[in-house]
């Protein structure tokens, strides 16, 4: 029997994923790029369903980067329609089934209605303990690292005080586990200013797959690549 088949005995506690290659996935169809955006969101209700019954507690997804605001007008848009739509239908659901949200990044620039329905998104589901999905949407790792160093800042909290404790305590993902494992659909091999200083240790697996494509049989293959590494941080293995 394929060991794809069942799963290792221990998976990522914290899941996190670049859902890359919508556009392309759309462009091999002879589709506009929005619709590669909503099949990815489609994907996402599978992955989510996927990962909780795998036991992974937190998924952090790369939805809308700080970048991303440069690429068209019309897409940047539909990008924005589709994240309120997403709310508007999938929300009551995720609560049902105990999942927790989270934004990280900036809520601005987003218009004040979606900001509205992001926080009450957010306070809704907010004691839900299945699963926490953070919604790294207007999110950069640099400008984390910067928001969480000016803060520090306007805490007046003195240098010699400022360790990697205290970093993490400033960042959008505060309290949180570092990420296990990154996942990168549709085959690049980088980061993307992704979880810059969460991400430090974390494995890397990058797959060709494109994101609407990435179904529950990818992601367990993508937990027993992680089962299989020698997490070692920096240290050398135990005799």
């Amino acid at each position: 029997m394929s060991e794809f088949m069942g799963l290792p005995e221990f998976v990522p506690y914290h899941l996190a994923i670049i859902m890359d290659g919508n556009g392309r996935w759309a462009k091999s169809r002879g589709l506009p790029r929005l619709a590669g955006h909503r099949a990815g969101v489609e994907n996402l209700r599978r992955i989510l369903r996927a990962s909780s019954e795998f036991g992974i507690k937190i998924l952090t997804i790369y939805a809308f980067s700080t970048e991303n605001w440069g690429r068209p007008e019309a897409e940047v848009r539909g990008l924005m329609n589709i994240l309120e739509t997403v709310i508007d239908r999938e929300l009551n659901e995720l609560h049902a089934n105990g999942v927790q949200l989270r934004h990280i990044g900036e809520l601005e620039g987003l218009s004040p209605m979606l900001q509205s329905k992001v926080l009450k998104a957010i306070e809704l589901t907010r004691n839900n303990d299945q699963l926490i999905l953070n919604v790294a949407f207007n999110y950069g790792g640099r400008q984390d690292l910067v928001q969480a160093f000016r803060r520090i800042v306007e805490d007046g909290i003195p240098a010699d005080q400022i360790d990697e404790t205290l970093i993490d305590y400033y960042l959008y993902t505060a309290g949180q586990p570092d990420p296990d494992l990154v996942v990168r659909t549709a085959g690049e091999m980088r980061l993307s200013n992704f979880l810059l200083w969460q991400a430090s240790y974390a494995e890397y697996y990058a797959t060709p797959v494109f994101w609407p494509d990435f179904d529950r049989e990818e992601l367990r293959k993508a937990i027993w690549y992680f089962a299989r590494r020698e997490r070692r941080f920096g240290l050398v293995p135990q005799p």
